[in-house]
């Protein structure tokens, strides 16, 4: 009998556990649903405050706004008393925004036929400063500040002075070949030159003995060398190697990044028939020229004149005007242009295998450290000593293309020239370069015809072969540093602040000082480097170039999605236009709706719109819109406090939904770093900002609000809750071009997106 009381009593025990569990369960579920009801509750008192108090609240932040405008202002009544006093200097220097002034500047140059090469350099200083005046204007002026015909009479300003630039280092390069006997090396008999300043290296060698025991020679001032075949040893040829830390050889919209890509015009077509050149053992038709290397086509002239009728219809002298154009295309034919075989044999390794033809994604790839123009040349008659008469043949003829032709080495293959090309100092190339060669035909970059590439990174040198001549660049991946890994923002004085952005391969540190920026630091692999551009204050426009130029690009473009992972953030292609063009046009009024602004109202999926290649929902476009609208206004609220407070990534930024983004905010009222502060997570969707419960430490995501904590319509309102009055104090007293510097610089990395 004992065992039978033993089991019931167990079976009792079990009964009352699960009862109790039962119970325990009901009751963490009232729990449960009590809390929610009571968080429900709360949300709604908030949202009920919150909807109360919008209206005082924007019309408070809209009077913050006003700074936006005021530097706005300083900077049109800046570029406006730099003209006056420009006018005033009667430098001798035009303002290239006056079609008069620059097309006296550049007849006056075009008609100066004898200048050497040094001088064409000293000239090169003055054409690129006002190069860089109109591209600094043409992205950083207001819509309203310059007409559409004016923008387009400003890109072909720029096309003509990069063109003319080129021209006159072909012309100087003629004149110094003419003499070239003159400076005959005692050791060789041949001729070599380098001439080099802060924006171009000039190298050229002539052979004048025609020995095939010379076919190779390096320009040790330089770092650059060259290998010829036996068959151009034995020639009439100059080697000509030309490197420009700028590129003029790419589209504007790669040269400088914001300008709009436009196709080439009509007129620009119809007038630019480039001469493929002579074939090898071909006689000259009667009647027409050699090809000459004043080219047009390899500046990227006909694939880079957007507008080629504007700057003449502004102009008062049309008839002048034409004429210089008609004259500058007759001289403009074929620099460093291959002929059609030569063409087709770059396109042949000289293994003798054929390539695919393999264009550059210039979205995905562009050049960094400028543009090689290696050129052969044709050696013109040299001067000749006869009794007491010094007799040179004089030909009416530029500056022409040495008519080669590859052979067949001895082990059978292609006849081919190797290049060795120093790499620059003051460009950073994280990874292997992307050699590529200038089509002036397709006006594109091309991998293919490339074969045998060597790069010595701690010589700085890469060695390639190719078939024939061409003008080459030095490639790297645009988006190689994006992601950020993390980004801080923090002040450390009265207008003045500090920008630290981790990217993949560098730790780049600007300082913010009023309108003006300066590197602090750029850190690869814990050394520092670029010092040639650290420590120099510029605008945040001048620096953002900068940095570029040095290989260190941290600012997504329009096209960015296609080629960096951002999970859950808008997509530029989603925005008509893309996201640089819907800011310009909502920056200083997004103070509504996101469908106001668009003139859009939210529509159901059967609406749709035409974008880009396809159609988009008018809902899609509503929501692409409304988050790159979000994110335009956390940049701009986030400068309107940079003054006090400190703003970082947060790791749940990813895990928000696309049109909200998670930040860190902290009271920050001493130089130092931000590290040590107290933060806080706020959630900002455009319309609305929340204090969020979680921590960088919680083990997931949630969108649960700070207890005792409101909704606010802009982060001001948000952060004033907590703030000292010192910290608002300091945020009501800010300097406008200070807070425009910041929202610029903002706006350029784009670190909400792309982090």
């Amino acid at each position: 009998m004992a065992p039978k009381k033993k089991g019931k009593s167990k079976k009792g025990k079990e009964a009352r556990l699960r009862a109790e569990a039962l119970l325990r369960a009901q009751q963490e579920e009232e729990e449960r649903l009590e809390r929610e009801r009571l968080y429900r509750e709360l949300l709604e008192r908030l949202e009920a405050k919150y909807q109360g108090e919008i209206e005082s609240e924007l019309a408070q932040h809209n009077s913050l706004k006003q700074k936006f405008l005021s530097a706005q202002q300083w900077k049109m009544d800046y570029r406006e008393q730099a003209r006056w006093e420009h006018y005033l200097s009667c430098d001798g220097t035009p303002d290239p925004t006056v079609p008069q002034e620059i097309n006296t500047f550049m007849s006056l140059w075009r008609d100066d036929q004898d200048q050497d090469v040094q001088l064409v350099m000293e000239k090169e200083e003055v054409v690129l400063h006002l190069i860089e005046k109109l591209e600094f204007l043409l992205l950083e002026a207001a819509p309203e500040e310059i007409t559409d015909k004016q923008r387009d009479q400003y890109q072909e300003v720029i096309v003509q002075l990069q063109d003319l630039l080129h021209q006159k280092y072909n012309e100087a390069t003629l004149n110094l070949l003419k003499i070239a006997s003159m400076y005959e090396d005692s050791e060789t008999g041949n001729m070599h030159t380098v001439l080099q300043d802060k924006n171009v290296t000039f190298c050229i060698w002539a052979n004048l003995k025609k020995k095939p025991r010379f076919k190779d020679h390096s320009f040790q001032e330089a770092g650059h060398a060259f290998e010829l075949p036996v068959s151009l040893a034995l020639s009439s040829v100059a080697v000509r190697l030309l490197h420009t830390q700028y590129d003029h050889v790419s589209p504007l919209w790669v040269q400088c990044q914001g300008l709009p890509r436009q196709e080439a015009s009509a007129t620009v077509e119809s007038t630019e028939q480039p001469d493929t050149g002579q074939g090898p053992g071909e006689e000259e038709e009667k009647g027409r020229e050699e090809p000459s290397v004043l080219a047009a086509e390899e500046t990227g002239s006909k694939g880079r004149k957007e507008s080629s009728a504007s700057l003449k219809e502004t102009s008062n002298n049309t008839g002048d005007i034409k004429e210089m154009q008609e004259e500058t295309e007759k001289n403009s034919e074929n620099l460093d242009a291959p002929s059609q075989e030569e063409e087709a044999l770059l396109q042949e390794e000289p293994g003798g295998r054929e390539e695919a033809p393999q264009v550059v994604d210039l979205e995905q790839l562009v050049p960094v450290g400028g543009v090689f123009h290696i050129s052969a040349l044709q050696l013109p008659p040299q001067a000749q000593d006869v009794g007491d008469w010094t007799m040179v043949e004089l030909l009416d003829v530029g500056l022409e293309v040495y008519p080669y032709s590859p052979g067949k080495a001895e082990d059978g293959t292609q006849e081919a020239v190797q290049i060795t090309l120093r790499v620059p100092d003051n460009v950073i190339y994280f990874k292997v370069p992307v050699i590529a060669r200038w089509d002036p035909a397709g006006q594109w970059w091309r991998t293919d015809g490339i074969s045998k590439v060597t790069y010595e990174a701690e010589e700085k040198s890469i060695t390639f072969s190719m078939g024939g001549f061409s003008t080459v660049a030095l490639l790297q991946d645009a988006h190689l540093n994006l992601p950020y890994q993390a980004w801080e923002l923090h002040p450390t004085g009265v207008d003045e602040g500090l920008f630290t952005l981790t990217a993949v391969f560098a730790t780049i540190q600007i300082r913010i000082k009023d309108n003006q920026c300066m590197l602090s630091s750029v850190v690869v692999e814990e050394e520092e480097v670029l010092s040639h551009i650290t420590g120099k204050w510029m605008s945040p426009l001048a620096l953002r170039a900068a940095l570029k130029r040095a290989g260190v690009n941290i600012f997504p473009a329009e096209y960015s999605p296609k080629y960096v992972p951002v999970p859950r953030k808008v997509s530029d292609r989603e925005v008509p236009g893309g996201f640089s063009l819907f800011f310009t046009q909502v920056t200083l009024c997004c103070t509504g709706s996101c469908c106001a602004e668009a003139g859009l109202s939210k529509a159901g999926s059967g609406t749709a719109v035409a974008q880009g290649d396809g159609e988009m929902c008018l809902s899609d476009l509503y929501c692409a819109l409304q988050a790159a609208l979000a994110e335009v206004k956390a940049y701009e609220q986030m400068a309107l406090l940079a003054a006090a407070f400190a703003f970082a990534r947060s790791r749940w930024n990813g895990e928000a939904g696309p049109e909200q983004f998670v930040f860190k905010v902290s009271e920050h009222l001493t130089a130092g770093s931000a590290k040590g502060n107290h933060w806080s997570l706020l959630m900002f969707d455009g319309e609305k900002v929340q204090h969020l419960k979680l921590t960088e430490t919680s083990e997931a995501f949630s969108e649960e609000v700070e207890e005792k904590s409101e909704f606010h319509s802009t982060l001001y309102h948000m952060v004033k809750d907590s703030a000292s009055n010192t910290a608002m104090d300091k945020v009501e007293r800010a300097g406008c071009l200070f807070i425009d510097s910041v929202y610029q610089l903002l706006l350029a990395t784009r670190v909400l997106a792309y982090s």
